[in-house]
């Protein structure tokens, strides 16, 4: 496992650690092997980062206290478009002020090596475009604004 050369009072040593479990470990010291305990334990920290992120709602999903249909004089095709999975934005289809219907194509999503076509869920105006090509998004992250 690891090696280590040390100095105690004048004398070298070299220490090889052999296996470790929970807090006992086997050393080999100078070619003799000791057990020894160690105050804490030894299991190997994860140097892998957890990432916490809050619950996120897909563009096509509602909350179900909200009621499915508009009135007839509320604008119509307002709202985000949202990403469905992680990926990085390889092309963007529209520019803000396009007119778009529901099943246009918006922009290019690489994921997991394949590419992946956003289109829209909704009609009316881009208002913004929340990525630049290049960009690497998470599942639920804002791509696009869409207004009346």
């Amino acid at each position: 496992m690891k090696k280590y050369k040390l100095k105690i009072e004048g004398s070298e040593y070299d220490v090889e650690i052999l296996k470790t479990e929970g807090n006992i470990a086997e050393v080999d010291v100078n070619g003799k092997v000791y057990k020894v305990e160690i105050d804490k334990d030894l299991r190997p920290v994860s140097k892998t980062p957890i990432i916490v992120r809050t619950q996120t709602v897909l563009s096509t999903e509602s909350d179900k206290t909200v009621v499915k249909t508009a009135s007839p004089t509320a604008p119509k095709g307002t709202g985000t478009i949202k990403s469905p999975l992680p990926g990085i934005v390889l092309n963007i289809l529209v520019k803000p002020g396009d007119k778009v219907n529901y099943g246009d194509k918006l922009l290019l999503l690489e994921a997991m090596k394949m590419e992946n076509t956003i289109e829209s869920d909704k009609e009316g105006t881009i208002k913004a475009i929340k990525v630049a090509q290049g960009d690497s998004v998470l599942e639920g992250d804002i791509l696009v604004e869409i207004g009346a």
